[in-house]
């Protein structure tokens, strides 16, 4: 079954500002994703440009937990915007961005860093576990970051493409890959990321979470499940903390996936917001998880 899909103005600002690039030893253990059914999702604490059409279309997955491996021929990969809507569970997300020119934008000294280590030492003081959605080119750019948050049992590794192009003809002016590179792009931002051990899984989110059918059909072979999110903060282009936090806490709800950020130079202020998101979610009754464990709640 096929079902609509509006991507957030909040998330289609922050693909197009990522776009720009401004100045800004344990093997692996690979964790089961669940299927959960999909749902649009909105947002608002932010400033945001008007909504462009949305190439992107959430479909329902197939019924019964999904496995690592390959996905049977025919069937396309479960699309998911947030787990069961009961507990107390929600997931903290945090894409690691990192395309062509952004890595331009490190070389000739225009940015510091897209990699946000307040933010990882935040998680790590309060021992909140979390999700990171990492490219390949993040990957390879930090890898000593990357093996700080394999090492760390609450934090789990999932995969954001190898350079952040995007997957439909029309995603906000991110540079796109050819359809026919599709499978590999995604094959080998896995296979990078999974010698770094940790807990691997296999979930993947689109850049822009801009999506159709084709795009889904290319990673079938894959056994993945596709994560979009139905609480866009907006960090990648706030002005402020505060708008991010008001974003979050006003979306959020049991089985929330929360979009952040880790790439400090385009996500500024998401290390002062995330404290006081955290303070949030504890009166609000919710608690931070990995990504697994809400989607299998």
């Amino acid at each position: 079954m096929r079902l609509p899909k509006v991507v957030p103005a909040v998330l289609l600002a922050a693909a197009a500002l990522l776009a720009g690039c401004g100045p800004e030893a344990d093997g692996p253990s690979f964790v089961a994703a669940p299927a959960t059914s999909a749902t649009a999702s909105s947002t608002g604490g932010a400033p945001s440009p008007p909504p462009r059409p949305s190439p992107s279309a959430a479909v329902s997955p197939a019924a019964g937990p999904k496995v690592p491996g390959r996905t049977k021929a025919g069937l396309l990969p479960p699309v998911v915007d947030h787990g069961p809507r009961r507990g107390d569970l929600v997931a903290l997300t945090f894409d690691a961005d990192m395309t062509d020119n952004m890595l331009a934008q490190l070389r000739n000294g225009n940015v510091r860093s897209y990699a946000n280590l307040a933010v990882i030492e935040t998680l790590e003081r309060g021992k909140v576990p979390a999700t990171f959605f990492l490219t390949g080119k993040w990957v390879q750019r930090y890898p000593e970051i990357t093996r700080r948050l394999a090492r760390n049992e609450r934090f789990e590794l999932a995969n954001h493409t190898f350079g952040h192009q995007a997957f439909t003809a029309d995603c906000y002016s991110l540079p796109r890959i050819p359809p026919a590179g599709m499978t590999e792009d995604v094959a080998k931002t896995f296979k990078i990321i999974e010698g770094y051990g940790g807990r691997q899984t296999r979930y993947f989110r689109f850049p822009g979470l801009c999506h159709d059918r084709a795009a889904l059909r290319a990673l079938s072979p894959l056994g993945l499940t596709v994560v979009d999110g139905d609480v866009v903060s907006g960090d990648p282009f706030a002005t402020d903390w505060r708008p991010i936090v008001k974003a979050v806490l006003g979306q959020v709800k049991p089985g929330s996936v929360i979009i952040l950020h880790v790439t400090e130079a385009n996500a500024r202020f998401t290390d002062e917001a995330l404290p006081h998101i955290l303070k949030g979610l504890a009166e609000r009754g919710l608690r931070p998880a990995t990504l697994s464990e809400v989607l299998g709640a």
